[in-house]
């Protein structure tokens, strides 16, 4: 007989473990966590700096890879995701960045009601335990600790000088008044160590009897009543099959690459598609998969004429400084400074393009070790307009999905990606780097016409990790979810995580991917958090 459960949430990541705490806290509600991957034992994810090391562990991530790019020279792009409890929250590089607030001004201008930024804000100040106090715009006492950094490299300080004198605005808090400025990222740490949703919201969560978690359980399918009402799902572990049921509803939080996938291959998405990958069609809905959106991102590299980036310490001396002490290098998030800039080429004067600076030479996600020392700018156009799409192959679960990311498939992102280059080039260049810079590994000096900076951008642009929109949601008949997020047409189901973004904020999502859950557990409890008296301006 299956198990039965009030209510069955499928993946314990950003989303996952905030619905299993809010959920569970009323104890005459049973909930079950499924999670495809293994509990968090890995000591690299609880030590911020280790991150450069997840990369190796393919126990943990889901490793994906896109389809040929067309714009990129054909290449395939790295997609690395978490699968582990805390899912991509215990592989990130911890920047605690909402967005802009008229990111969800516009969700609520594209027929999303409750989801503009008076509205989403108290559920961001929930989530929040804030180190600097409590404000307008920031709360304390939530299960994700928000903090500044205890350690930085002198180069993170050297860059956000040269941002100074390249004639940008130095800012403390990219999540205050204003989002524009350069400065050091605020990090989800608690005493120095990664506060993941796995940390912050199911470790307190865990002891609950009501709360069941299970890893290494790989979700096959969702189970029906009729056509259209959802039952439970099948689930498999250690080669077993297992079948569970839920009285109320099944939560998908598995990302925007998983929970698509999980309605494909439960019959629901595009009719088409699912038939030629031998998958009964239950409720046709062309959305599915569709709306894929990323921040495509381009690194400039310079070789540093000083020893001061972290490329030559020892692994050794670091870690046993972290382990024992909780300081030091090992508390870096790596990508420890950054800003969000204006380029000019925007449809408004919100910022367009944001920067993270390594203090070290990052090349195919650190997969790629160079020689010597160095230090690598990031950039990105936040809210670029190519879409891409996901295509199931088969009927097998275990086959990833095909990613088409359809990466500057529209000519204004190119545009942008330019910017970026040059951008990045004009802070580095500027005096304060003088005494550290030694000559530009990437794209190379020699490189300035702009064929040829189009060619680098072809060949070494990347992903920075924030794929949405695949669940799209709306309250038109194309959307995949409602704005209550429950499934279009289908009884008893709701998408709970960053693949119903409308559209992708101007910053890291894996703040508004907690938010999103934090919003989502009221509305299945029937709750509303009030708006603050207040009335913050957090404008360009």
């Amino acid at each position: 007989m299956p198990q039965n459960y009030d209510y069955i949430i499928v993946g314990a990541g950003s989303a996952g473990c905030v619905l299993a705490n809010r959920l569970s806290a009323d104890p005459a509600v049973s909930v079950l966590l499924l999670e495809a991957g293994p509990r968090d034992w890995n000591p690299f994810i609880h030590m911020p700096a280790g991150l450069a090391k997840l990369m190796l562990f393919k126990s943990i991530n889901w490793a994906y890879e896109t389809e040929p790019e067309p714009a990129l020279n054909n290449r395939r792009l790295y997609w690395p995701r978490g699968r582990v409890l805390g899912g991509s929250s215990s592989i990130n590089a911890m920047c605690y960045s909402r967005g802009h607030r008229s990111d969800y001004d516009d969700w609520a201008a594209l027929g999303n009601p409750g989801w503009g930024w008076e509205d989403v804000l108290p559920y961001f100040k929930r989530s929040e335990d804030q180190a600097r106090g409590p404000s307008d715009l920031h709360g304390v006492g939530g299960p994700l600790s928000v903090s500044d950094l205890s350690f930085s490299n002198p180069l993170t300080d050297v860059f956000i000088q040269a941002a100074e004198q390249a004639g940008f605005a130095r800012n403390r808090d990219f999540n205050g008044p204003t989002q524009r400025g350069f400065g050091l990222y605020q990090v989800t740490q608690r005493n120095g160590r990664r506060c993941s949703t796995a940390v912050g919201y199911l470790k307190p969560a865990r002891p609950r009897p009501n709360l069941t978690v299970i890893t290494g359980a790989m979700t096959l399918g969702l189970t029906f009543a009729g056509q259209d009402r959802v039952t439970g799902l099948r689930y498999q572990r250690r080669g077993r099959v297992h079948s569970v049921r839920a009285r109320r509803e099944v939560l998908l939080a598995a990302g925007a690459i998983n929970s698509p996938q999980l309605l494909m291959l439960s019959g629901i998405g595009p009719a088409p598609m699912l038939e030629n990958a031998g998958v009964e069609v239950r409720h046709e809905l062309p959305a599915v998969g569709d709306n894929l959106q990323d921040h495509l991102d381009i690194c400039t590299l310079t070789r540093c004429s000083q020893p001061v980036t972290y490329d030559q310490l020892s692994e050794l001396r670091v870690g046993l400084r972290y382990f024992l002490h909780h300081e030091g290098e090992g508390t870096s998030n790596i990508a420890e400074g950054g800003g969000f800039l204006v380029s000019g080429r925007g449809r408004d004067d919100r910022p367009d393009i944001q920067m993270h600076f390594v203090p070290a030479l990052l090349d195919d996600h650190g997969r790629n070790r160079l020689p010597g020392d160095g230090y690598t700018l990031h950039a990105c156009p936040l809210r670029p307009e190519s879409r891409g799409h996901l295509a199931l192959r088969s009927a097998d679960p275990r086959a990833p999905l095909a990613i088409h990311a359809n990466y500057l498939s529209e000519a204004n992102d190119l545009e942008l990606m330019l910017d970026c280059v040059r951008l990045s080039r004009d802070i580095l260049n500027q005096p304060a780097f003088k005494p550290f810079r030694a000559h530009e590994i990437y794209p190379g000096n020699e490189v300035t016409s702009r064929d040829g900076l189009i060619n680098f951008i072809r060949n070494k642009a990347e992903t920075i990790y924030h794929p949405v929109g695949t669940c799209r949601m709306g309250s038109d008949p194309h959307a995949v979810v409602d704005p209550e997020l429950k499934v279009r047409g289908i009884e008893n189901l709701r998408v709970i995580d960053a693949s119903i973004m409308p559209t992708l904020v101007g910053g890291n999502t894996n703040a508004p991917t907690i938010m999103i859950a934090e919003k989502a557990a009221d509305m299945i409890l029937g709750q509303a958090q009030s708006s603050p008296q207040t009335n913050p301006a957090e404008a360009a």
